[in-house]
């Protein structure tokens, strides 16, 4: 054998190495481009925080006072923890026009359901809307029922009807859909005649009341609004 003669299986024992060393060189030389010129190499994806235009600082403060101090509805589904201000000072420290002007962005995800006087009983027009804005809600996180009473009648009274009302609208929510999370989705808020009435504003939004928009009548109410924010 020559010295240029090799057997067939020392020559196919060779390829290999040549063509690792080849990738290596190829790899080293790739590394060192990108090093040289980071700028050009395509962007690192990077997941973006879906937050809704509406979450702002401010309203996330009052959804985590509503949902801490007052609490979520309890739950055995009857007694619940729902609030009223002077149970819970930490929501009442804001001025009622503040308090309202932070859910005005969300009258689209949000309706009103106007009671009768010195009612607390859902009527069909008043169900049909509680059960379309809650079935509207999608994946949100929070689903908020805040009721009201327009100022007649004792404070004392008032501040009963309303939270009548409020669990009118969560006992509805609970035979209509049968949601095992329930307690834990929807945050129960009552303010009784004393606390952030409702203004003309709110005319605007979707309720089960009639054309007019009577002052009052807009505070014989509970407001529904579903809201996807993290706190």
């Amino acid at each position: 054998m020559t010295r240029l003669e090799l057997p067939l299986g020392a020559l196919t024992g060779l390829v290999p190495v040549g063509l690792a060393a080849s990738w290596i060189l190829a790899a080293n030389g790739r590394l060192a481009e990108a090093e040289a010129a980071p700028e050009s190499q395509p962007a690192v994806a990077v997941a973006q925080a879906d937050e809704r235009g509406y979450c702002t600082p401010a309203l996330k403060t009052i959804l985590r006072r509503v949902l801490t101090s007052c609490g979520l509805v309890g739950a055995d589904g009857t007694a619940g923890r729902g609030c009223q201000p002077a149970n819970a000072k930490s929501v009442a420290t804001m001025e009622g026009e503040d308090f309202n002007a932070l859910f005005l962005p969300l009258a689209e995800r949000a309706a009103i359901i106007e009671f009768d006087k010195n009612d607390a009983v859902l009527d069909p027009q008043d169900a049909a809307l509680v059960e379309k804005v809650f079935a509207q809600r999608g994946g949100a996180s929070y689903f908020l029922v805040v009721a009201r009473a327009s100022p007649e009648g004792s404070a004392v009274h008032n501040s009963e009807l309303s939270e009548q009302r409020g669990r009118a609208v969560m006992d509805h929510l609970a035979k209509t859909f049968q949601d095992p999370e329930l307690e834990r989705e929807v945050g129960l808020l009552w303010l009784g005649e004393e606390y952030a009435q409702l203004d003309a504003d709110f005319c605007a939004w979707s309720r089960s009341g009639g054309a007019d928009c009577d002052p009052k009548a807009i505070n014989r109410s509970a407001f529904l609004a579903w809201i996807d924010c993290r706190i």
